[in-house]
């Protein structure tokens, strides 16, 4: 792609991952050539020029003007950013916008397309050279309940506070799926994964057939024992410890993984009742 007054060298964007990190996660569900496809597009309509004089005239003009319109650009503007979103998650903060007033008010735009195309571009060749086929997790192909719960605050960079609302959120739609406000978390967990029959206002989740059997009784004593230390060793320090570090977005991802596997157990479970 062709540079532009607007873009700088190119320097690295402060705090950028590489191949490996945890931003791949987020890259590896994107069509990177449609995405690139939409960086051309953009970088096209955003290129500045200087508009020729009109017939019969001649001016100095030192004024440029963007090629495309700002109806076209509003609009092809507002796919970019969602590319940037998961290729650059941090881009609005990381990408210098001081040109933004002295040039034109897209600079800092198209300096982040043509960054986080060359991350697309780059990632795609070292994949197809290193045979890099080790399977990949997106936050965005969890449960919904964990990254609805997540999302926003997983943008802004919250890492451990969006781990505390996913988990929240898994507690909240397991007390919709029983019908129970009264208990919650652990003692929610307990109860409804109990191999015990269900009582009147107790009512149960079974991950198989209640028959009774060994692997009945393992299936659901382990059921329970996951989102006890779901809530007990992963919820409650990051909610109720004060001054901890932000967490390391791969770390995070792996707990909100954890709450994702509770909340497909509870989504996907019969609801057994006395």
């Amino acid at each position: 792609m062709t540079g532009n007054h607007c873009l700088r060298g190119a320097a690295p964007v402060k705090g950028q991952r590489g191949v490996g990190d945890d931003v791949d996660d987020a890259r590896m569900s994107i069509d990177i050539d449609w995405a690139r496809d939409q960086f051309a597009r953009f970088l096209e309509l955003t290129e500045l020029y200087r508009p020729s004089d009109p017939p019969g005239t001649s001016t100095l003009r030192s004024s440029r003007a963007n090629r495309g319109t700002q109806d076209e650009i509003v609009a092809s503007a507002q796919v970019v950013e969602q590319i940037l979103g998961r290729v650059l998650p941090h881009w609005r903060t990381e990408v210098p916008d001081d040109r933004n007033k002295r040039v034109n008010r897209w600079c800092q735009h198209r300096e982040a397309v043509q960054r986080a195309d060359v991350v697309l571009q780059r990632d795609a060749e070292i994949r197809e050279h290193l045979g890099d086929d080790a399977p990949h997790i997106s936050a965005a192909t969890m449960h919904p309940w964990v990254w609805d719960g997540a999302r926003s605050l997983w943008q802004s960079g919250h890492f451990r506070e969006a781990v505390t609302a996913a988990a929240r959120k898994v507690n909240a739609e397991t007390q919709n799926r029983v019908g129970r406000r009264e208990v919650s978390e652990t003692a929610l967990f307990q109860s409804v994964f109990s191999k015990e029959p269900p009582k009147p206002g107790q009512p149960r989740l079974r991950l198989m057939a209640e028959d009774n059997s060994d692997t009945f009784k393992s299936v659901h004593r382990g059921a329970m024992a996951f989102a006890e230390g779901c809530y007990a060793g992963i919820r409650n320090p990051n909610s109720h410890e004060d001054g901890l570090p932000e967490l390391p977005e791969h770390e995070a991802l792996e707990q909100l993984a954890a709450f994702s596997v509770l909340a497909r157990w509870v989504a996907g479970a019969t609801l057994s009742t006395a």
